[in-house]
């Protein structure tokens, strides 16, 4: 089969490589239609993320129909179309019985543990084509993929509705939607959310749809502040222009806002600093978000990171995060658990999360679409990768 491979930092193109078979009695086989390219795999395409191996396939946004089915998957059936989560859950351990799927303690075997644990801490769930740190599963940038515990994950999409309407349902919908949720976001309250990426505008959209009174999208890329501002009626803050904290503290006489996001992660454009900390992989992290949030924010309010972090970072302000009693969530995205809701949330019109796709390509130009989402070149904010 063909699919998209790592070779190297700023190295990844379509090779040809072994079709996945069925390996355990649970699992499915994917013949992939539509896949995207994430921003977090940016992360692993800039080589940010330790733990990807030369030939990894990557990949966790992606969808298809089931090609081949395990003697116990009973959940499906060959033919159907399938979104599959990028979070591979067994459904059944101590997180997962409390839809802390991320959190799976079984699925991912061969992890080591993330930079700043100790050894003996257990690692999180395997994520498709994500390093292995979470895994080292093959991902869905590929013609066909191997799915275990397919009995827990894929979710079957209705006849209707078309590929680009509900592809997000496999990761960045979600993790929006859980990144809304954990920042408190109801009726007449305010949120920031730090980043206008694919994620940052899909918390615009679900903030909007949780009646949100006032959302500030910062960022520094124009054509993105403009897409949030006219679709999600976000009202933009350009981190080049002016300090977002000091601005978000002016528009609400002093308090902060209710809520914040930070959809950016550790690659966060940081001070002079922090680039040379990281440059000398002294820290793996910027700070700089994270210390927006935690001025911006209310007393009392919620600071909520769908944005990926790594390793060791300085300059958290927990001080601060103490003496304004903040409530911080974060964390990888438990997909499973939000995937009824948010399908008929689609099927009802309340979300169009295909409005952010700008870029469209077949597989076989996945390298190309790596690095024009990578420059943010031809306003670029998603790309979708047709897989056959």
């Amino acid at each position: 089969m063909r699919a998209l491979v790592y070779h190297g930092s700023h190295e990844v193109q379509v090779d040809t490589v072994a079709d996945p078979h069925i390996q355990e009695p649970d699992d499915i086989i994917v013949q992939v239609t539509s896949t995207a390219i994430c921003g977090s795999d940016l992360h692993l395409y800039r080589g940010k993320v330790p733990g990807m191996k030369e030939g990894d396939i990557l990949g966790h946004e992606f969808m298809g129909h089931v090609i081949e089915a395990g003697p116990q998957v009973h959940n499906l059936r060959v033919g159907e179309r399938v979104v599959v989560p990028f979070v591979i859950a067994c459904g059944h351990c101590f997180f997962c019985k409390f839809q802390l799927y991320s959190s799976c303690e079984t699925t991912n075997t061969n992890a080591r543990p993330p930079l700043s644990t100790k050894k003996h801490v257990k690692p999180g769930a395997a994520l498709f084509g994500f390093t292995h740190m979470y895994g080292g599963m093959p991902g869905g940038q590929a013609q066909f993929v191997r799915v275990p515990k397919a009995n827990v994950g894929p979710i079957r999409i209705p006849a209707g509705l078309d590929d680009e309407q509900v592809l997000f349902l496999s990761d960045i919908l979600p993790t929006a939607y859980q990144a809304v949720l954990n920042a408190g976001v109801t009726k007449g309250s305010s949120v920031a959310i730090f980043g206008a990426g694919p994620v940052g505008l899909l918390c615009c959209a679900c903030a909007r749809l949780l009646e949100a009174e006032h959302i500030f999208i910062v960022d520094h890329h124009p054509y993105r502040l403009e897409f949030a501002r006219m679709h999600y009626g976000a009202l933009p803050i350009n981190f080049d222009h002016a300090d977002p904290a000091e601005v978000l503290l002016e528009q609400t006489h002093g308090r902060g806002v209710d809520g914040v996001i930070d959809a950016i992660g550790f690659e966060a454009k940081g001070n002079t600093l922090e680039t040379v900390l990281t440059n000398l992989k002294v820290e793996t992290s910027s700070g700089a978000a994270l210390r927006q949030c935690i001025t911006a924010v209310r007393r009392g309010g919620f600071m909520s990171v769908p944005g990926v972090y790594t390793g060791f970072i300085h300059g958290f302000l927990f001080g601060d995060v103490f003496e304004k009693a903040l409530t911080i969530r974060g964390g990888q995205t438990n997909v499973q658990r939000f995937l009824p809701e948010l399908l008929g949330f689609i099927m009802e019109g309340k979300l169009v999360p295909n409005l952010i796709i700008s870029h469209r390509m077949p597989l076989e130009r996945a390298a190309d679409g790596y690095r024009l989402f990578d420059r943010k070149e031809d306003h670029c904010r998603k790309v979708v990768l047709t897989a056959s």
